[in-house]
């Protein structure tokens, strides 16, 4: 039987998901006071950290499958038939549960034939921190196949899926036994799984991608792509489990777990509220005011949190309160700003997807931050703007002025109105690293919102790690097989063929850049935008090289066009969520966002054909 709430298995895992969380704020911390005020550091500070990651990688993952939080398309949710939702549902628990059984005897493999004890803290191995993975992913097996919806006979199936999952994984069982030194029959079936894999190839991935719109979470569904192509070309599969390991024990790789939590905590407090306040005292009066509160206040939670849907399933309710219940704005208008307000925020320090791009693509974090300030100010003021015209043809409201009120509205909310300005002035004069200030924005609000403002309880911070954890899970389970995904087609020089092809089928860079357009619309429909900068940007980046586009602007274009695939039906991550938050349907709420997706794409094709936006402070600094 599955962990219950009150079970070891489940106590133990939650105590060492909040544990490596907590130890991975404190240690960038401590490492910071005492390299700037004492010169010195925590001893195996780094290593230790990347390893604490990697523990609550895979706790988290298991949290996130447990709940069944895992990012997915999710399709199936939107059907009505219970039937039908039953056998779809249970068809990806089934997949789920084949992959990742998977991924555990690759990882057992791994850890066994290829990572060379490495001592992280005093006698304590590499090795010992590894074991995470197996453990992990065979407990995520399980945990996939108990939760199939099946009765009777059919609950044989989810068993055969973890069989059938061990079967496929003979040729890294094998190397488990014999090492390299492996007997004749052993090498004869590992040739003839290469082959079978090779065959099937294309019929798997149609199957991946078919399972990925049924609901099969996308983490899984990428890992089974990294997979099947490695098996097809002859390589060997516990390659995988190597780039999983790869991922998460990257040290920059720690600031998403800590913005991540930063956010939840700002979002389980009253923070929104207290923002709420301070810019509708500070914009009230003006046309349109609340939408230039709204706005504001969604780019600052979604640059923090790196996540669109955080912003709208924390804040939805508050804001969208805020402009029905005392105003004129519409309730389709109230929907579909906070819709598409969920998004903008990205281009915006410390925004998570900048970093990423930067590591990704080895361009200078700072270029793209000062790449994106300009687009994403645009996009904020395009919004605004429209807001005020509705605001002005509706006849809103204002209420005028009170610099009292302002005062005591800003006064109450300073701390978190001066977050962004401390870590943006504390990463860019050098003081922290990415994961410093990842560890100083947690510490600060926690410190905040616990102890200043009193608005969490300290015996209340543990249901916000509650939230938090399955969130940090799902997204650090794609990033770790979306590396192995991104791996394959890297040493397959995949981006390469890929440029060529592109050269010599176009000419012209402005045509280029209309496909690319069209093409990242696509994908921000149907990818996460953290798999996506790993998976996809490595193929655009060399196309970029050959017409003469700035690093800086592609990556921008990136971002700004994957920020409106959010909002494009019909598969747009921000439409379901949405829909889900207002209890709405599907189809309302794409029809209420259309005005917004409509300005999105219009800066999309302004920031696109005009780079001068996106080079100009980069060209200053």
């Amino acid at each position: 039987m599955e962990a219950n709430k009150t079970s070891p298995l489940w106590i133990v895992e939650q105590a060492l998901c909040y544990f490596s969380l907590v130890c991975l704020a404190l240690l960038p911390a401590a490492e910071t006071i005492l390299r700037v005020f004492f010169n010195s550091r925590v001893p195996a500070s780094p290593g230790l950290i990347a390893h604490l990651l990697l523990v609550l990688g895979l706790l988290s993952g298991m949290s996130a499958t447990r709940n069944g939080d895992h990012l997915s398309i999710g399709l199936v949710e939107y059907f009505h038939n219970e039937k039908a939702k039953n056998i779809i549902t249970s068809g990806t628990g089934l997949i789920s549960a084949f992959i990742v059984t998977i991924f555990a005897w690759c990882s057992a493999s791994f850890i066994k034939i290829y990572l060379s004890p490495w001592q992280i803290v005093g006698f304590i191995p590499d090795q010992v921190f590894a074991l995470v993975m197996p453990i992990g992913y065979g407990v995520m097996a399980f945990r996939f196949a108990r939760l199939t919806p099946l009765k009777g006979k059919l609950r044989i199936l989810p068993v055969l899926a973890i069989v059938l999952g061990t079967l496929c994984s003979l040729p890294v069982i094998f190397k488990l036994i014999w090492g390299f030194d492996l007997p004749d029959f052993a090498f004869s079936v590992t040739d003839w799984f290469a082959n079978l894999a090779w065959l099937l190839k294309t019929p798997v991935f149609i199957l991946l991608i078919l399972a990925a719109f049924a609901g099969t979470p996308l983490f899984a569904v990428i890992g089974g792509m990294a997979l099947i192509l490695i098996q097809a070309s002859w390589g060997e599969i516990d390659v995988v489990s190597n780039q999983v390991y790869t991922a998460l024990t990257q040290n920059n790789m720690v600031a998403i777990p800590l913005f991540t939590l930063t956010g939840f905590i700002l979002s389980e407090s009253k923070a929104g509220v207290r923002l709420v306040n301070t810019f509708k005292s500070l914009f009230g009066w003006l046309p349109g005011g609340l939408i230039i509160a709204t706005v504001i206040i969604c780019a600052f939670f979604t640059s923090f949190t790196g996540a669109s849907g955080v912003t709208i399933l924390a804040l939805g309710g508050i804001l969208y309160t805020v402009l029905t219940e005392n105003s004129r704005y519409s309730e389709k208008f109230s929907i579909g700003l906070l819709t598409a307000s969920g998004s903008i925020g990205l281009l915006f320090p410390p925004s998570l997807a900048i970093f990423l791009v930067g590591a990704t693509t080895r361009t200078n974090t700072i270029h793209l931050f000062l790449g994106g300030f300009i687009p994403g100010l645009i996009l904020i003021l395009a919004t605004i703007i429209f807001g005020i015209v509705i605001s002005v043809k509706t006849k809103v409201p204002v209420e005028p002025f009170s610099l009292k009120k302002a005062g005591k509205a800003l006064k109450e909310s300073l701390l978190e109105i001066l977050l962004p300005f401390l870590l943006i002035a504390g990463y860019f004069s050098g003081i922290l690293s990415l994961v410093e200030i990842g560890a100083a924005a947690a510490i600060y609000v926690f410190v905040a919102e616990v102890f200043v403002y009193k608005d969490i309880k300290l015996s209340e911070i543990v249901q916000v790690f509650k939230k938090a954890i399955p969130i940090i899970g799902g997204i650090l389970s794609i990033l770790a097989l979306a590396q192995a995904l991104s791996y394959y087609i890297v040493d397959t020089q995949v981006p390469y063929r890929f440029a060529q092809w592109i050269e010599a089928a176009i000419s012209s860079k402005y045509v280029f850049l209309l496909i690319l357009n069209l093409a990242l619309l696509i994908l921000g429909c149907l990818v996460d935008i953290f798999s996506a900068i790993l998976i996809v940007l490595p193929l655009i980046m060399p196309l970029g090289a050959i017409y003469g586009i700035d690093p800086v602007h592609l990556g921008i274009i990136f971002l700004v066009n994957m920020e409106a695939g959010f909002l494009t039906p019909p598969v747009g991550l921000n439409l379901f969520l949405a829909s889900y938050r207002f209890g709405k349907p599907f189809l309302e709420t794409s029809r209420n966002v259309l005005p917004f997706l409509v300005i999105q794409l219009a800066v999309v094709f302004i920031v696109t054909y005009i780079p001068i936006l996106t080079t100009f402070l980069t060209r200053l600094y």
